[in-house]
């Protein structure tokens, strides 16, 4: 991908210039169907306009995580994807349509680091920083997790991920490290690109 596929297309729009944006999600589940979770998931992102998908990618298996310091409730394996899509939506309307979509698929928030049936995080918007706590851009914590590393390199291992480099490059250092943070691709699972 080069510097002019990430560069904002600015579409005039009732006398107002709308600027487009590459996002990157990270989507996960460990709670039922994981794979149809994630599937009723990203068919659920693309079913109002505002989202045009660009792609995503294989299904990841990983154990779950906490930071260090953290209790990790027991629980099973997640199943991951990164997917990527372009938008001229502000950040606030797609978090309230990230935030509609696990509320309907029961997503509960009672246990810090607890089982999901589904967790969606907006992992990077263009090029906008916010260190607003409701959606901190880029996600503070994307760089210490190979589950949104490893599946987002195969998709775009040349971007940068701000303040901390190539993604490509930090997804391998990640998978190196090995141990609980490493994820395992899930040949056997394939998801249906949203109509």
């Amino acid at each position: 991908m080069t510097a002019s596929d990430r560069m904002p297309d600015r579409t005039a729009t009732g006398g107002h210039m709308l600027v487009q944006h590459r996002v990157v999600f990270s989507l996960g589940s460990n709670l039922g169907d994981r794979l149809d979770n994630i599937q009723e998931a990203v068919d659920a992102l693309f079913d109002a306009p505002g989202l045009e998908f660009v792609a995503f990618s294989p299904v990841y298996e990983t154990a779950p995580y906490a930071p260090p310091g953290e209790t990790l409730p027991e629980q099973g394996d997640y199943l991951n994807i990164v997917l990527v899509a372009d938008t001229r939506l502000p950040p606030e309307n797609l978090l309230e349509r990230v935030l509609n979509i696990e509320n309907s698929m029961r997503r509960v928030r009672e246990v810090r680091w607890g089982p999901r049936t589904l967790d969606i995080d907006i992992v990077v918007f263009g090029d906008i920083s916010s260190e607003d706590p409701e959606l901190t851009l880029p996600h503070p914590r994307a760089h210490e997790r190979a589950f949104v590393l490893v599946p987002w390199a195969d998709i775009e291992p040349d971007v940068l991920l701000p303040g901390h480099g190539r993604v490509g490059d930090l997804a391998e250092a990640k998978q190196a490290e090995g141990g609980p943070s490493a994820v395992r691709r899930r040949t056997d699972l394939t998801l249906q690109q949203p109509a």
